[in-house]
């Protein structure tokens, strides 16, 4: 398969109150959208807290067990971050749910030290890889988006995504990073970023958006809470890296974690 529709949910998020997130975006996304992947915003149950120890659910928790049993019911993708304990450790993780079951991760691996939460989270080491009707997936989460490095497309992936609770102050870089992201990676990029304002007087303006591999913006959600769906194409994808096939010229490097 060659399509792939996203449903960008982009809304509000209570402060620090999961039982009324999760009863919201039900509403929302439980009656089912006519889309492969529904997308929701980091954190998506409590808003970007610190209150990591108080707020903090195991991967058998209630979020969870509710994005396992939304995919399955409106049977389609569902993804978005939570804050989970395993171990003994914090992590703000990206959850994958997929409407046969399964439930794959990703924890953000930059944490925003202007916020702390790098006193309060574990940062991840490892980069997933998704697949969905033929995309490669490659998930991250907002402070990730400032770290070209760590987002470097070495062909393995068709699609940068990005859930965020992204401040309105720095709107313009939301939007600079991720069109940059796009062009340099020669990739789709679909981002998803709250509205609303939280617990700690922090602004966001949404800006949800999905961006071509040339840059060009073909969606942006405004500041109302909304869903808004938008179907991308592969072959469109690989048409233009054979055009224009920068990728082989990209420098050669390793990673150190």
């Amino acid at each position: 398969m060659s399509q792939l529709t996203l449903a960008l949910v982009q809304s509000d998020i209570s402060w620090e109150q999961p039982e009324k997130n999760l009863a919201h975006f039900d509403r929302l996304v439980g009656k089912g959208i006519l889309a492969d992947l529904v997308i929701l915003p980091e954190m998506f149950t409590t808003g970007f807290s610190m209150a990591s120890a108080a707020l903090a659910e195991k991967m058998d928790g209630p979020a969870v067990s509710w994005m396992r049993d939304t995919a399955k019911s409106i049977d389609t993708a569902l993804c978005g971050s939570l804050i989970i304990e395993q171990d003994g450790h914090y992590f703000n993780r990206f959850i994958w749910a997929t409407a046969d079951g399964a439930c794959r991760h990703y924890d953000k691996r930059h944490l925003f030290r202007l916020s702390a939460e790098n006193e309060h989270y574990t940062g991840g080491s490892n980069k997933l890889i998704l697949e969905l009707n033929g995309f490669r997936i490659c998930p991250q989460i907002c402070y990730d988006l400032r770290f070209p490095v760590w987002s470097r497309n070495d062909s393995d992936f068709d699609l940068l995504l990005y859930v965020a609770n992204w401040p309105a102050v720095r709107r313009d870089h939301w939007n600079t990073l991720l069109r940059a992201r796009a062009i340099e990676n020669l990739c789709y990029v679909a981002a998803v970023n709250r509205i609303g304002v939280d617990g700690n007087d922090v602004e966001y303006c949404g800006d949800s958006t999905v961006i071509d591999f040339t840059g060009i913006q073909r969606a942006q959600m405004q500041s109302a809470g909304t869903i808004e769906t938008i179907s991308m194409d592969r072959q469109s994808l690989l048409a233009y890296r054979k055009r224009f096939p920068a990728h082989l010229d990209a420098d050669k490097y390793k990673l150190s974690l």
